[in-house]
């Protein structure tokens, strides 16, 4: 059963969501070349104890950060440790903290300086193919029309969806119903209805859609060592617009260039 939230419950999700969100545009700011990825986790610690929150990731299922970092051919859960960014990074921030016992999930792909025209691209489409979905997450839709969208947009632009790791509901959990892949989902889809509350991410790799766990059990890489792109937002379907309950000011651009 894929949870509808009540109307509290919403109110409540948007207060985590929006924290999520403020603590993912400080942590952003942190990345210039020099600083190690264990002081970028901990600062969002700090943070999120500033703002009364706690991390959505510490110890879940015995992870040992509180945020993921994941950097170029890194695809999701990296771990921050004594690794320095560099110049012409891409650094990817996944950002989930519990507020009075709602969870906000939200992630982006910061550019560390200049970086290639094909990484800014693989940037672009990423974070498009995102918006691309979140047009769909409207009541009476299916869930296979919102992931359709964005895997055309991803592989119109020659690049691959990763299919190991998918978005997901999130709510009084982290990981909720319904599952949300990047791609068509095979049969026949639930209707979304108003009061689902979906996190969309994609995630896109540059070449194949290999992907593999390095030796901490949790580091996901691309198969073939070619970057990677990841974006998140969590999103309330209504019986109108879909909301972004993690909305940035960057996110209102995105979206009247969508």
């Amino acid at each position: 059963m894929i949870p509808i939230k009540t109307a509290l419950e919403i109110e409540k999700m948007r207060a985590s969501c929006r924290v999520a969100s403020q603590i993912l545009e400080e942590v952003s700011k942190l990345l210039v070349p020099g600083i190690t990825t264990r002081e970028v986790d901990q600062t969002a610690a700090r943070l999120m104890s500033d703002a009364g929150c706690r991390s959505a990731f510490l110890g879940y299922k015995r992870f040992p950060g509180n945020i993921c970092i994941s950097i170029n051919d890194e695809v999701v859960h990296g771990i921050g440790g004594s690794r320095r960014v560099q110049y012409g990074d891409i650094v990817k921030l996944d950002i989930g903290v519990i507020l009075d016992g709602f969870v906000g999930d939200t992630a982006t792909t910061v550019a560390v300086g200049m970086v290639t025209e094909d990484v800014q691209r693989l940037l672009e489409v990423t974070e498009n193919a995102l918006y691309r979905g979140i047009e769909k997450a409207r009541e009476g839709r299916r869930l296979s029309e919102l992931c359709a969208a964005i895997q055309d947009e991803v592989e119109t632009h020659g690049f691959s969806v990763v299919r190991e790791f998918v978005g997901h509901g999130v709510g009084r959990k982290l990981h909720e119903e319904p599952q949300i892949p990047n791609y068509r989902a095979p049969g026949v889809t639930a209707r979304l209805k108003a009061g689902m509350t979906l996190a969309i991410e994609p995630m896109v790799n540059m070449g194949n859609a290999g992907v593999r766990v390095l030796s901490d059990d949790w580091t996901v890489v691309t198969a073939d060592r070619l970057p990677s792109a990841h974006f998140e937002h969590t999103v309330l379907v209504t019986r109108g617009e879909p909301e972004i309950l993690t909305w940035r000011e960057k996110t209102s651009s995105k979206l009247k260039a969508g």
